[in-house]
């Protein structure tokens, strides 16, 4: 059975309360997390005394930080406040699906912008190391790039976590609104993206060979 703990009117992220709150404190073990929820499992293994001892836990941490709050200065409770309404009200909205590269097409010599490609052909072009650079979602580097008219190809999978399904695939096009959501994100599970060396993209280069 899957729990799903909602925390954003706590103003804390589910990572922060994964680890601060649950793991180090209680020794509780969390399955997975997002922007302003935690996800507990149970199985057939999980006891009576293992779900009572969780629900304790949890009444202990919101009684801790009911005291907290109302211990808290009026800038305090301003800081509190401003992270409860991130964390349940200013969320990035979900960017649309844009369209693949044209070397990923059926019939890519037609410059139709289609959400059609294939997906295992991009996957497995990214496996030669030479088809491949990573560039970082900065405006100067990226936005650059984009303003200049090139179409910055995917050439992995990027997953964030929430929302749990990537928002880029190999193949896809990189657009303004994908990497808005990308930078809006504060968690700090994001599979398939590096900060220090930024997203794996296809080279001009390995494109155009495609379409020779």
């Amino acid at each position: 059975t899957r729990l799903t703990l909602y925390v954003g009117k706590t103003g804390i992220d589910g990572d922060t309360f994964k680890n601060e709150y649950l793991m180090d404190k209680y020794g509780i073990q969390i399955n997975k997390t997002s922007r302003n929820t935690v996800l507990f499992m149970t199985n057939i293994g999980t006891t009576r005394s293992s779900v009572a001892f969780l629900i304790e836990v949890l009444v202990k941490i919101a009684t801790e930080l009911d005291q907290q709050r109302e211990d808290a200065s009026r800038v305090e409770r301003k800081l509190i406040e401003k992270r409860v309404k991130s964390m349940s009200e200013e969320l990035p909205p979900l960017p649309d699906f844009s369209y693949f590269h044209a070397a990923f097409c059926p019939g890519s010599e037609q410059k139709v912008k289609t959400t059609d490609g294939d997906i295992r052909s991009a996957f497995f072009y990214a496996y030669d190391e030479e088809n491949c650079e990573y560039i970082t979602i900065d405006e100067k580097t990226i936005g650059a790039m984009m303003k200049s008219g090139r179409e910055l190809v995917s050439a992995s999978f990027v997953t964030p976590y929430p929302p749990g399904f990537p928002i880029l695939v190999p193949g896809q096009v990189v657009s303004e609104e994908i990497l808005a959501f990308m930078r809006a994100l504060d968690v700090k599970e994001i599979h398939g993206y590096n900060p220090e060396i930024g997203l794996q993209m296809f080279t001009e280069d390995a494109l155009k060979k495609l379409q020779a």
